[in-house]
């Protein structure tokens, strides 16, 4: 069996990265220059903004950090080929045994 390899690149925790940062950005921006005091005090005290959208961004970089340093490997070739060619050389021993 060969330990032939390449990485996959369209990792889908990349893409969920991606859109948490995307939307994390956003919600930053509007919590830090776009509220005023009655939003706030509709959410008790709480920029609800500002956290959450800093809260997707600690995650967005958790995603893209599990993705670098546990990237997903895609063999070279299927393994149905893998287990033809095995079954070839057993039956090809088989009949030289003989």
């Amino acid at each position: 069996m060969t330990t032939n390899a390449r990485t996959s690149a369209f990792d889908v925790r990349l893409i969920i990265a991606l859109l948490l940062g995307v939307y994390g950005l956003v919600l930053t921006v509007l919590g830090l220059f776009f509220v005023n005091d009655k939003d706030i005090d509709k959410s008790a005290g709480v920029n609800v903004n500002l956290w959450t959208g800093l809260a997707m961004l600690v995650f967005c970089a958790l995603f893209v950090l599990w993705a670098v340093l546990r990237p997903l490997r895609v063999p070279d070739h299927p393994p149905a080929e893998e287990s033809a060619e095995e079954s070839a050389e057993e039956s090809a021993e088989e009949s030289s045994v003989d």
